[in-house]
């Protein structure tokens, strides 16, 4: 056999007897060796490749075991002669045309925005500090497959793997209104109680419902990017309205606007609190305009310095206040759990709509959190999140006053630090050094609107924005990785 068959790559990463027993098997199939033909020794042909014995020796097996080469007493290794001979290929006919999708798809108006970032691989960086992702090792992992477990037997086995319909496992359901809401200043009946698969999914409903061309769809700037890319989606026309550090500063008037988002347990991406005055106002202009007002509370739970403010929803006296919670913040991302809250009308219409494009939510994943909350093992995990994450808040804050060159008071919730710094700063490129220096944190700018237009061109305030996230990252890097990001700072500001 002529070593021209076969060539080794010992840098491609995979396996060298893989490596010779593919080349082996393709000279086999595309007739180059013949059937029938003997195969060289191991050994001589360990030799002429300059790998070990047991390299071709393993080859040679899997090849024996799949009926490419048989082995002969006192022989030698040959090629089956039984193998079917090599065919060529049907020549495809030439196309005369490639079929136009461009005239197909409909318009994508978000792609006017930018998008979040996220990166999957953000555990192989020594400084990792992205928002909106978990410590793996913080998950009750223990207490989540008993409960996955539990899903399965009787009496909960048929919840979890019927098919729903329409429905919602009413164990989950029933412990969001008495375990959850409560908490927020809600009582609220199981008709006004929607699971989704995570708070994203809410938005996207309502945005269907609710929006279409023509529509106003109000939103925070700097705020959600995500949502702004849902309700362009839906038709609407954004509104921003602007952000300080006690909130959303409420407008004069609401007239006109159709839907507004906000955040106000902690602002996102800032994290600030809307205060109470503010929340009166704004109830106050909603109800006067008839604007559906969506309360988006992705992560209430985390307050670390005071008490947490009850829900904008348990202030609602019409019911146009539409509630969004996610167990995503808290339990993992991954699981795409949360639920929304709202009257009864609308949640019953949203049901429908939610039919037709997901059917429902997992039930296994459904049932499994609802015997999680029922058992008390969520709660003990969220008191000791909040307790961990408190402490790691705490560190970060000492953090940045002690590296970067300008001083912080960060709002005390959340699971990220939202950092202003001076003139000067270009966040692009501070992400980007401090990636190569094993940093890894979030641009701010794209969270600013800009506008009703959105400029193309970078705004210069947006820019010295950027987030640090401290969820993910463990205690100990914490320090060591914020200094490094302050000597990037200091690289990028300008001299004096």
């Amino acid at each position: 056999m002529p070593r021209t068959l076969i060539e080794i790559e010992r840098g491609r990463g995979e396996p060298l007897y893989r490596q010779v027993r593919q080349a082996i098997e393709h000279g086999i199939a595309s007739g180059r060796l013949d059937a029938g033909g003997r195969l060289p020794s191991s050994r001589l042909l360990a030799q002429e490749l300059g790998v070990s014995r047991n390299t071709v020796t393993a080859a040679y097996q899997e090849l024996v075991a799949e009926g490419f080469v048989e082995s002969r007493a006192r022989s030698g290794l040959f090629v089956n002669p039984r193998m079917p001979p090599r065919t060529e290929p049907e020549p495809t006919p030439p196309q005369e045309h490639t079929f136009d999708w461009s005239g197909r798809l409909r318009g994508r108006e978000g792609d006017r925005l930018p998008h979040i970032e996220k990166h999957h691989d953000w555990a192989r960086y020594p400084y990792p500090f992205p928002a909106g992702q978990v410590d793996p090792r913080a998950f009750p992992a223990r207490a989540w497959v008993r409960s996955l477990n539990r899903a399965l037997d009787r009496p909960h086995a048929a919840w979890s793997l019927q098919d729903c319909v329409a429905d919602d496992d009413p164990l989950l359901v029933e412990m969001v209104r008495s375990h959850l809401l409560p908490a927020r200043g809600m009582a609220v009946e199981a008709s006004e109680v929607l699971i989704t698969i995570g708070s994203q999914h809410g938005l996207d409903l309502l945005g269907r419902a609710l929006l279409g061309p023509g529509s106003v769809a109000a939103v925070e700037d700097p705020g959600y990017l995500d949502a702004r890319h849902i309700f362009l989606r839906a038709g609407a026309r954004l509104h921003p309205l602007p952000v300080d550090a006690d909130g959303l500063r409420p407008p004069e008037t609401l007239r006109g606007v159709d839907l507004l988002h906000v955040t106000p347990s902690h602002h996102h991406p800032t994290n600030v609190t809307l205060g109470p005055g503010r929340r009166q106002a704004l109830l106050a202009a909603a109800r006067e305009a008839g604007t559906v007002v969506v309360e988006d509370d992705y992560d209430s739970e985390f307050r670390y310095e005071g008490s947490p403010t009850p829900a904008l929803k348990s202030q609602d006296t019409t019911g146009q206040v539409v509630y969004l919670g996610t167990f995503s913040k808290f339990l993992a991302p991954g699981l795409r759990l949360g639920y929304l809250v709202g009257s009864a009308e609308l949640v019953a219409h949203l049901r429908e709509l939610r039919r037709y494009s997901v059917r429902h939510p997992s039930g296994h994943l459904q049932r499994a959190l609802g015997l999680l909350i029922e058992s008390g093992d969520y709660q003990l995990a969220v008191r000791r999140s909040r307790a961990r994450l408190g402490a790691k808040w705490r560190l970060m804050r000492d953090a940045v006053n002690a590296s970067l060159p300008w001083a912080s008071s960060p709002a005390p919730g959340g699971v990220s630090l939202w950092m202003s710094g001076p003139e000067g700063l270009d966040c692009r490129e501070l992400v980007r050094r401090a990636r190569e220096r094993g940093v890894l944190i979030e641009r701010g700018d794209i969270f600013f609107l800009g506008g009703p237009e959105f400029p193309a061109g970078p705004d210069l305030d947006a820019l010295r924005h950027f987030r640090v996230g401290f969820a993910a990252p463990r205690a100990d890097v914490i320090e060591p990785g914020i200094a490094i990001l302050g000597d990037v700072v200091r690289e990028l500001l300008p001299p004096g």
